[in-house]
């Protein structure tokens, strides 16, 4: 892992990902979720001639579960009232064999009708005050416990019943895992016979028994799956068990062991809503990868309006669905349009989704994605969120990694993401840097992993908690990686605080500033977060750049004064070890960034990854605006994505229209021994201005409306 060079990951020995299965093979996805009284009223004509222009791979349509769309003969699997003698589940399906679409039946096993609960009330979902659950949208249907008989048994049966008559390629399951925790006899009983304990009554990680009962959630809802998959594959070898899952840190599921047994993932963040940057779904598959690899990840977006007052029978504004489009398969997604109800109310979307899909087609090739070539990747960390966090981890937690993300989308650096449980060689070996947003929960294994990393030449920035805590959220007397940051944790935190600040130091030697101030040039002084650390250095930390002024009154206003001017306090401790490097901040920087979006902090972060990762990047653009940047390997081929996300609905959307950005300037390094045979503007069509010299590549791209690709041939 030398500084200055990058190399690019070899292949010798993997088999290109085009090869690896129907679902490597399949590049465009798309779902129709139908309503009860779809049958006899949706054109199928229009669907099949749709998923052909659109050049669809494979299609996924409401099965079973909650209504039956085909003439099931299980007891109490309820058909929709408006089926009659048809079969539409199966119309589609043979549509699409027609044209050689592979076919996903959509199963939804989280709510049933009255005659289930009057059959079987111990299927039903019970709440902490013993209430069988309705349900909260429709009153007149009862929640299913998802840990249960209907489930394990119920539902065994429908799935198995789906393949034997269709033989479909896949099954997928929406709100399979459940709502919250069910207090029926059945889970209190196997909680009980697996824990000796009953279930929690509140959502406290520091309560053993809902520590436990997590765990135990999760193992029962992974063999839920394993029950699933094992079943429809006994009848279909070829085929799959496919559950819908989060991704994230906030998601319920190990995305580990989920990326373990699935062969591919449908990445669930179907549109932004509330204060949610477009950002968010590039950010979706990075989680996603980070577990799955080179598996494929499927990422659904919905053409309608994605709020929680869900209007499922909207139309999302054009403008914003071809930059949430764009992030995925920016990101190295696979797209797939998502329609629910088949009757079109709104006709405006099939001609958006059918010029990207067509698009997506025509340039396939190169956006078959054999690996990042990116050098930075921040962890993200499902155990500091269910342990540390708790019913706080959107705070406490996703709010420190979406401050360091969107400091990286702005600085232009090409980043991945790691799940914390994947910390070894195989996984983190190609990144120069790794970056730990307050990753408080650590074991001492990955502790070990950290310094394992760091040994071999490998950089690390880190903020605020990061490793203060056990992996189950149990606070240490000093940070698990004390002796990579130098310092010890001094047993206080301060906050929040008001009216803080960091003075910019110069080192009196030179009189010359540290890199990590690059663009702090004319700023005495800057201003600070809202909850620090007291922490002591156990190794020489001479010359620091940026030191502490304490709190002081912010009114009456003629209080507003520093009542100590300056102090030998450290906020940010620098230091290398061996080839490596690291930066820590014992600051909420990443947090406070986030809801604050001081540029100064934003600088701060993007040098603070500079340094420690003290190597030229894979590739710089400069030029106006805001750009999300990756950049991939291809077989034969690298492309650099650039997706505009310059727009004052940026930050809360929906975008109301796309706004050009002027010229940009792409610079990289091609592979040693590689030359650009043919460079292409996938989007413009035409070639760029060029000029290759020695190994490194420029390219001038004239303008970005909303998505370009630079396509680059290797000889």
């Amino acid at each position: 892992m030398s500084r200055n060079v990058w190399p690019l990951p070899g292949t010798e020995g993997q088999p290109s990902i085009q090869d690896n299965g129907w679902f490597n093979r399949s590049m465009r996805w798309m779902q129709l979720t139908l309503a009860e009284n779809d049958p006899g009223r949706f054109d199928l004509g229009f669907w099949l001639d749709y998923l052909k222009r659109t050049h669809i791979d494979c299609a996924s349509f409401s099965a079973g579960g909650y209504v039956a769309y085909y003439p099931t003969q299980i007891p109490l699997h309820y058909r929709s009232a408006w089926l009659e003698d048809l079969d539409p589940f199966g119309d589609l399906v043979t549509g699409c064999r027609e044209m050689g679409i592979r076919v996903i039946a959509r199963t939804d096993p989280h709510a049933v009708h009255q005659e289930v609960f009057d059959a079987h009330p111990e299927w039903i979902a019970v709440d902490a005050q013993g209430q069988k659950r309705r349900h909260w949208s429709c009153p007149d249907a009862w929640v299913t416990c998802a840990l249960g008989p209907y489930n394990f048994w119920f539902m065994t049966e429908v799935h198995k019943e789906i393949m034997a008559l269709y033989q479909v390629d896949a099954i997928f399951s929406n709100r399979w895992a459940g709502h919250g925790i069910c207090y029926c006899e059945h889970c209190q009983l196997s909680f009980r016979t697996a824990h000796g304990l009953d279930l929690p009554r509140a959502r406290d990680p520091r309560d053993e028994a809902y520590r436990k009962y997590l765990l135990w959630r999760e193992d029962r809802l992974f063999e839920l799956s394993r029950l699933w998959n094992s079943e429809i594959r006994e009848i279909n070898p070829d085929s799959y068990y496919i559950p819908n899952s989060g991704g994230g840190a906030l998601s319920g599921l190990d995305m580990r062991r989920l990326g373990e047994q699935v062969p591919f993932l449908f990445a669930d963040r179907q549109g932004r809503s509330g204060l949610m940057p477009p950002w968010a779904n590039g950010k979706n598959a990075k989680e996603f990868r980070a577990s799955l690899g080179r598996k494929p990840v499927i990422g659904i977006c919905n053409v309608g309006v994605t709020e929680r007052y869900r209007w499922k029978d909207s139309v999302q504004n054009g403008a914003e669905y071809r930059i949430w489009m764009a992030e995925a398969i920016a990101n190295g997604m696979r797209p797939r349009f998502s329609k629910f109800c088949g009757v079109l109310h709104d006709t405006r979307w099939p001609s958006i989704v059918e010029d990207i899909f067509n698009w997506h087609h025509q340039v396939e090739r190169y956006l078959r994605n054999e690996a990042s070539l990116a050098r930075v990747a921040m962890v993200y960390s499902q155990q500091t969120a269910a342990f540390y966090g708790g019913e706080r981890a959107r705070e406490k937690v996703e709010d420190h990694t979406l401050g360091m993300y969107h400091a990286l989308v702005e600085a232009r650096i090409p980043f991945e993401m790691v799940h914390d449980r994947l910390l070894d060689p195989e996984h983190i070996g190609q990144y120069r840097t790794l970056i730990l947003p307050n990753i408080a929960a650590l074991s001492d294994e990955q502790c070990e992993q950290i310094r394992d990393y760091v040994a071999r030449g490998g950089s690390i920035v880190a903020t605020f908690e990061t490793s203060l805590y056990d992996e189950w959220g149990v606070q240490r007397e000093n940070f698990g990686l004390s002796d990579l940051f130098g310092v010890e944790y001094a047993g206080e935190m301060q906050g929040p605080m008001l009216n803080s600040y960091l003075l910019i130091e110069d080192d009196p030697t030179t009189g010359v500033r540290h890199a990590l101030l690059a663009g702090l040039k004319d700023a005495q002084r800057i201003i600070n977060g809202v909850f620090r650390l007291h922490v002591t250095a156990r190794e020489e930390f001479p010359n620091p750049p940026l030191t502490l002024v304490p709190p002081y009154p912010d009114l009456p206003m003629e209080e507003v004064y520093p009542r100590v001017p300056r102090t030998d306090v450290p906020e940010v401790y620098l230091r290398e070890l061996g080839e490596g490097r690291i930066v820590y901040f014992p600051w909420d920087i990443d947090r406070t960034f986030w809801e604050v979006m001081n540029v100064d902090h934003g600088k701060l972060l993007q040098n603070a990854v500079e340094w420690a990762t003290g190597e030229e990047r894979p590739v710089t653009v400069t030029g106006p605006g805001v750009l999300d940047v990756t950049i991939w390997r291809q077989t034969d081929s690298m492309t650099v994505h650039l997706v505009n996300l310059t727009n004052p609905m940026m930050m809360k959307g929906p975008f109301r229209e796309l706004m050009p950005v002027g010229e940009q300037r792409v610079c990289l390094r091609l592979p040693s021994g590689k030359t650009a045979k043919r460079v292409q503007l996938l989007r413009a069509g035409e070639p760029p201005q060029i000029e290759q010299i020695e190994g490194r590549l420029t390219v001038l791209v004239p303008t970005i409306l909303d998505h370009e690709v630079v396509a680059i041939d290797l000889e």
